[in-house]
């Protein structure tokens, strides 16, 4: 509305009459160039005008440019009708003798009409002739998915009757979707809010990504992304949406459900959600499609030549909207009309039930047709399409509109025939009161046209394919350079890891299928030299002359480029990894992506998609790079990483490793791609690499196995092994130079190993210790691996020092046998040198020669250490500075 008063109001209408001439004789285009031309110059004169990136508050499509649904409309809302009573079956059922499984009935009816166009209409499944699209489906919808599989055949009424009891023999249907659950059925974990948006957006970036290099032919598929308004306040739905303005993903389709309500209310109580989506998306460079009235409106709409009906939908807020739908026709005529006469005049011969059955643009098939039919056709921009809709979608009293909608797992006997009558379901009495799963018979027409539909899209979804063929892995013996050691020269675990990374990306075989991906710090791991031999992926090149063109490793940007570089930001690289490490399963191809980045910004930040990384069955390597507490010694508090491994080791398929040499890195990812492309085994790796240099040394021979199961031996007491010292990570070398202090200054022997994964030696205790306990007959008894190589050397206690804090070699600690000190980093980092770094955490050599004698009973011993070494033993402990 104006600020200010129109001093000429003649002038205006002639100024409008013009602009209506032009589109009426030229077209849109040329009015909107010439008002591209005019503000441009305003702008030039310093006439600057606000921004306004909203449209009015009805739909974008006209009525008057639909086109009409293909298909038999009739039938599909029988299909509809089916779908809906079927999800709130099977919520309900599952809930009959108490709510404690839980279920959501209200989001799927809100949102039951977008799905079922898109399935009737849109979505292709994997086949001969299309590689199939990717849905992305709200998790609280999932009983409505289920409910179509079901009529569709794909699920039985035992497994309907098994929703969320997934513990038993027979394991039923995930509360969510879960592709480790469901594997054969479930694409995308999207139930975390926010996850799905975003890992939706790296999907469609990583589809122009393969089909650039020419690895996948991915134009014709498209990425549908569902999800809701309250969903969108969390930073990851909203946070990568200018990549896809900027990455042009016209392969990219957001479908928000706009009910107006969150969990506990409504979205934008006191404005209008719709209206601020898209004004973000718009801004982001975004085709948005606002679907926001239903057919029903259209004569209302047509008939408000002076837009007095337009102007009252913009002024009621979102609260009001959402307490409008949960009342009456006649409450609607007095505080929706009645406000303005004109208005009321409208509908003074309507009824109450002509009002009410007002419907919104997300419910009505037309609408949602025109609107998806529009996104599809979209070229060079992503589309965002803002559906209007009623959470609790005919739930009648027993929801329909209202905050507690969203926790209802119950409905009554009126409000259920209320639903049965509503949509003409063919439901006996009885079957309403026990709330029967109904399915006709499969030559009912709308049963024989649901089928129809899907073969003609390519077959039933979503499901999830693993037909990618295995990837051939080169023989251990291709990483020779690291096997055999850099002699005296000094080198870091990161330099290594390039160079183990070189030498795949130019593997005849495997080469092309490897993706690194960094996060705006390839030089940090020295990655640069990459940047030329590989390119960094861009669709549109590179279009301007870098400022290092004239060096050796100057920076390339390339359609076909190999790296992902995401800038700083690790939550987009970590989604862009999901994308490449489910590639085998979402495109046929596997792809093995490595990942690199600082430790402290990897769990820490992105834990969330680490899970949904390991739900996704999700394969490929992630490195942590600088890693440790005392490694990265000038950052700080927040920079420094003493607890990534305990994080990592949360996730059952995330495979942890510390290593300190690069034999052993090169053995633990020469075993994750026998594992992961060669056998196709759904686990991930998480790999700590450091920036310290120091000699590599050559892999002893026989290591290869301590190496994956966790520990080995690096080196034997000359002698007698008085006391065993167990290191990791560049406190390996602190280790070794215990032994020696001990050796030299008090006489004693110590084995000292390499402990790789104190996770994985964890993992095979517990395995060793459950099947004891349920076989307590068996005649051979299972050890622990760390208990048999322990027990085999029977030479005195165990003391372990770590750059993690004491929680990870604590993992161990039940199946060591006999006394176990362990040292860590617990705390808060610190920014110092190394050396004094880790005499302040109580990790160097000086600590673990007096652990080892304190541990040994030489208690005279240990003080003369601590007074030689200079240890002040009245110093506050780290954990608490």
């Amino acid at each position: 509305m104006a600020i200010h008063p129109d001093i000429d109001p003649i002038e205006t209408a002639e100024w409008v009459e013009a602009l209506e001439a032009v589109i009426r004789n030229d077209g849109p285009d040329r009015a909107r160039q010439l008002l591209q031309e005019v503000f441009a110059d305003a702008r030039l004169k310093g006439l600057h005008m606000a921004q306004d990136l909203s449209t009015p508050y009805v739909n974008t499509i006209p009525a008057d440019a639909e086109v009409p649904v293909p298909g038999d409309s009739a039938l599909e809302h029988r299909v509809r009708s089916l779908v809906r009573w079927n999800a709130i079956a099977t919520v309900l059922r599952a809930n009959k003798e108490s709510s404690e499984l839980g279920g959501h009935i209200a989001s799927f009816q809100s949102a039951a009409t977008l799905y079922e166009v898109g399935f009737n209409h849109f979505w292709h499944a994997p086949s001969e002739q299309h590689g199939g699209d990717l849905v992305f489906i709200q998790g609280h919808s999932s009983p409505g998915i289920y409910a179509r599989a079901f009529l569709e055949g794909r699920l039985s009424e035992d497994d309907m009757n098994r929703f969320r009891t997934e513990t038993g023999s027979e394991a039923g249907l995930s509360s969510y979707p879960h592709p480790w659950l469901m594997p054969g059925f479930w694409q995308f974990p999207t139930v975390s809010m926010g996850l799905g948006p975003l890992m939706a957006i790296y999907q469609a970036r990583f589809m122009k990504y393969l089909h650039g290099r020419g690895i996948a032919d991915t134009s014709d598929r498209k990425v549908w992304a569902f999800m809701g308004d309250g969903e969108m306040d969390e930073p990851e739905s909203m946070g990568a949406i200018s990549l896809a303005g900027r990455e042009h993903l016209d392969n990219l389709i957001f479908v928000i459900n706009c009910n107006l309500q969150r969990l506990d209310g409504p979205v934008r109580g006191n404005g209008k959600i719709i209206q601020e989506l898209e004004t973000n998306f718009r801004g982001a460079g975004w085709n948005v499609i606002k679907t926001i009235w239903g057919r029903r409106w259209d004569p209302l709409l047509a008939a408000d030549t002076e837009g007095r009906l337009v102007r009252r939908m913009e002024e009621v807020v979102d609260g009001q909207y959402q307490t409008l739908k949960s009342r009456d026709g006649a409450y609607v005529r007095e505080h929706f009309f009645g406000p303005d006469p004109d208005l009321a005049r409208m509908v003074e011969d309507w009824s109450d039930n002509e009002i009410w059955s007002l419907n919104r643009g997300g419910h009505d098939p037309q609408k949602v047709y025109n609107a998806y039919k529009m996104a599809t056709e979209t070229k060079g921009q992503p589309t965002v399409i803002l559906a209007k809709t009623i959470k609790g979608y005919g739930m009648g009293e027993s929801g329909e509109g209202q905050n507690i909608t969203h926790q209802a797992k119950k409905m009554n006997e009126k409000a259920l025939f209320a639903f049965r009558d509503r949509f003409q379901l063919d439901l006996s009495d009885d079957e309403v009161k026990d709330v029967s799963f109904h399915k006709p018979a499969d030559d009912a027409p709308e049963m024989e046209y649901m089928k129809a539909r899907r073969a003609d899209l390519g077959g039933s979804l979503p499901q999830r394919r693993t037909e990618a063929p295995p990837l051939p892995v080169p023989e251990l013996s291709a990483f020779r350079a690291q096997l055999d050691g850099t002699g005296e020269r000094e080198i870091s675990t990161t330099m290594a890891f390039v160079r183990i990374l070189s030498t795949l990306v130019r593997d005849k075989e495997i080469g092309s299928h490897v993706v690194p991906i960094v996060p705006d710090e390839s030089r940090t791991f020295g990655m640069e030299g990459m940047f030329r031999q590989l390119g960094i992926f861009s669709q549109v090149g590179q279009l301007y002359e870098p400022q290092d063109a004239d060096q050796l490793m100057s920076y390339r940007e390339d359609r076909s480029g190999q790296i992902l570089q995401e800038g700083i930001n690790e939550p987009g690289a970590f989604s862009s990894w999901i994308s490449a490490a489910t590639s085998y399963a979402n495109h046929g191809v596997s792809m093995i992506p490595f990942y690199i980045y600082y430790s402290m910004f990897g769990f820490q930040r992105v834990g969330d998609l680490a899970w949904a990384a390991g739900d996704s069955r999700a394969r490929g390597f992630l490195l942590g790079g600088t890693a440790g507490r005392t490694t990265l010694n000038g950052e700080g508090l927040q920079h420094e990483d003493g607890h990534s491994h305990i994080q990592a080791s949360l996730i059952p398929n995330c495979i942890c490793y510390d290593p300190a040499y690069a034999y052993e890195l090169a053995v633990i990812i020469h075993d994750g791609l026998r594992r992961m492309v060669g056998e196709h085994e759904d686990v991930f790796y998480y790999l700590t690499v450091m920036n310290e240099n120091y000699a590599q040394p050559a892999m002893p021979e026989g290591a290869q196995e301590g190496i994956l199961k966790g520990m080995h031996v690096v080196r034997e007491a000359d002698g007698t092994a008085d006391v065993q010292l167990l290191g990791s990570g560049t406190i390996l070398r602190e280790v070794h130079a215990a032994a020696d202090l001990l050796k030299d200054d008090f006489g004693v022997g110590a084995d000292v190993w390499s402990v790789t994964s104190y996770t994985e030696l964890r993992r095979d205790g517990m395995e060793a210790e459950r099947h004891n306990r349920l076989h307590p007959d068996a005649d051979d008894p299972r050890i622990p691996y760390v208990s048999e190589v322990l027990g085999a050397r029977d030479a005195g206690p165990v003391v372990a020092a770590s750059d993690y804090i004491r929680a990870l070699p604590d993992q161990i600690r039940p199946w060591v046998e006999g006394q176990y000190t362990v040292l860590g980093t617990d705390g808060f980092g610190r920014s110092d040198y190394r050396k004094a770094l880790r005499r302040f955490f109580e990790v160097d050599r000086h600590h673990v020669v007096v652990a080892a004698l304190h541990a040994l009973g030489r208690d005279a011993d240990a003080k003369k250490a601590i007074e030689q070494y200079g240890i002040d033993p009245e110093s506050e402990a780290p954990w608490r500075i």
